[in-house]
């Protein structure tokens, strides 16, 4: 085993132990919050950097050829389709969260956000 390849699999293994712990703190801090959210901040915060971490350990383990391209693929995949899937996961929360002011921190007029999102509500109705 070649120095470059002791240094090449030292990387990758400290790569993907990061990604690991990402993955441990993000369920931690699933488990810990309690608006749904704010569980969801946490999911997809932690999923993008717990993913990359790995994936990029996995890059190294691999050596640079087609599979790590297909690596480096499915993680831009992933950083395309995460934050659209969030997006949509929270405006439907926010459009179907009747009691949504309790979670707010909202430093302006609540009465006019609370009107906003009812006559968005009712205009996707439509």
């Amino acid at each position: 085993m070649s120095i470059m390849e002791i240094f090449r699999l030292t990387i990758g293994t400290i790569f993907f132990v990061s990604g690991i712990v990402v993955f441990v703190i993000e369920i931690l801090g699933i488990t810990h919050m309690k608006y749904v959210l704010n569980r969801l901040h946490a999911a997809a915060m932690g999923d993008t950097l717990g993913l990359f971490l790995v994936m990029t350990g996995l890059c190294f383990y691999s050596g640079f050829n087609s599979t790590s391209a297909k690596i480096v693929l499915t993680v831009i995949l992933f950083w395309i389709a995460s934050p659209v899937a969030s997006h949509m996961t929270a405006l439907l929360e926010s459009y179907t969260n009747e009691r949504l002011n309790r979670h707010l921190t909202f430093e302006g007029d609540l009465d006019a956000l609370e009107e906003k999102l009812s006559k968005e509500a009712k205009e996707k109705e439509k």
